[in-house]
């Protein structure tokens, strides 16, 4: 899709409309429903009443936003919608309550869209405010479960551009049981240390691409749960974060698995990991298989490459036993960069199912300007290239 920005005009509520030579004259302004841009009056309703609108149109509907900030309330925008595309054009910031008490009945949700097919959400700033959520959470303290920013549930044909989200409580932008989507040109900003700010989570969906986007947060930049296939990541810019990793996976016996995943021209920057598969060390049905991750540049990473089959934190609920998850087919080509430790390449593969057909191509990554070094777990893989790098394989 191209977006052309070729001037603005005046609704008769006093806000810029959508520019020219976009969308059609169905257009439906949240102003005209009451929505206040003061980021203190609560404008939930009047967000729903616009969507209302635009989803029992018989006509393709623009829903607009001007500028201002708006405060939202957990908001649930269901379809299904009477007809065939919705166009949510955001010049403006929507803005979570401070208190995230106000959230705590959402179900985890504060802007879902559900069941709605051919849809596309265009720019503008989400600001989940979740400062105070994450003190609750470090303090230890009885805290509600939290909410992610914007959750697509049961999307179909859907476009998600332009978009910055900042300081959600907890996922940013969550992708599930969708097919055919496109994410691009989005920037997500977390502090460091905030806990499970996962940029993009995507599960459960197929034919997905996310490009041009820029993620510098406290958890995973792209995470991908079980039942993703066909999932195409490039120009992706992460960190600090912990990586793009593929699970954790083995959480269930089961698991649909994930396959065909690519990541391309990516950069990381002090990031945590750089491209991790992890799974529980438990019994599982699932798989990981036919994975691509090509030309990437790591900067200070600490762990630019890392299979973790064994991993259980506070040693609860798996001591003892081994992934299921069957790994096979992942091929790693042309990753360079610096490593903030010794040990750039890790593959801690499951005893019960050895990771089968790695392939290292053209790895030059270095520790303190040496060669960095690597281990190997039950693993079965081959090099070819040139290896800057201390192979195990």
């Amino acid at each position: 899709m191209t977006l052309l920005l070729l001037g603005t005009t005046t609704t008769s509520h006093g806000a810029a409309a959508p520019p020219y030579g976009y969308g059609n004259n169905n257009i439906i302004n949240v102003i005209k429903f009451g929505a206040k841009p003061d980021g203190k009056t609560d404008s939930t309703e009047q967000f729903k009443m616009a969507w209302n609108s635009a989803c029992t149109s018989i006509r393709p509907a623009t829903i607009y936003v001007p500028k201002g900030r708006y405060l939202l309330k957990y908001t649930n925008f269901r379809g299904p919608c009477k007809n065939n595309k919705v166009t949510f054009i955001i010049n403006g910031t929507l803005v979570a309550p401070y208190d995230y008490n106000e959230l705590a009945n959402s179900g985890g949700f504060w802007i879902l869209f559900n069941h709605v097919d051919n849809l596309t959400v265009i720019g503008g700033n989400l600001d989940a405010q979740g400062s105070a959520f994450w003190d609750c959470r470090r303090s230890g303290k009885n805290c509600p479960v939290g909410a992610r920013s914007m959750t697509f549930n049961w999307v179909n044909n859907l476009v998600i551009s332009g978009i910055t989200s900042i300081n959600s409580q907890l996922s940013h932008i969550v992708i599930n049981t969708c097919n055919n989507v496109i994410v691009k040109n989005v920037r997500i900003i977390a502090p460091d240390q905030s806990p499970n700010t996962d940029g993009i989570h995507v599960e459960h969906s197929k034919w997905v691409n996310i490009t041009g986007t820029t993620i510098r947060t406290g958890d995973d930049c792209i995470s991908i749960g079980d039942a993703t296939f066909n999932l195409f990541m490039d120009q992706i810019k992460c960190g600090p974060g912990h990586g793009v990793s593929i699970g954790s996976l083995a959480k269930e016996m089961e698991e649909e698995g994930v396959a065909n995943v690519s990541l391309r021209n990516a950069i990381f920057y002090g990031s945590d990991n750089g491209m991790r598969i992890k799974s529980w060390a438990r019994a599982s049905k699932g798989f990981v298989r036919n994975i691509l991750f090509q030309d990437i540049t790591m900067f200070n990473v600490q762990n630019p490459i890392i299979i973790d089959q064994n991993y259980c934190p506070n040693n609860q609920g798996c001591p003892g036993q081994t992934s299921g998850i069957e790994i096979s087919e992942v091929t790693y080509k042309n990753i360079h960069g610096s490593s903030a430790t010794s040990e750039a390449v890790t593959f801690d593969c499951s005893a019960s199912n050895p990771c089968q057909g790695i392939k290292l191509h053209d790895i030059n990554l270095t520790y303190n300007n040496k060669a960095a070094t690597s281990s190997c777990n039950n693993i079965r893989g081959t090099t070819s290239g040139t290896l800057v790098l201390q192979s195990c394989l």
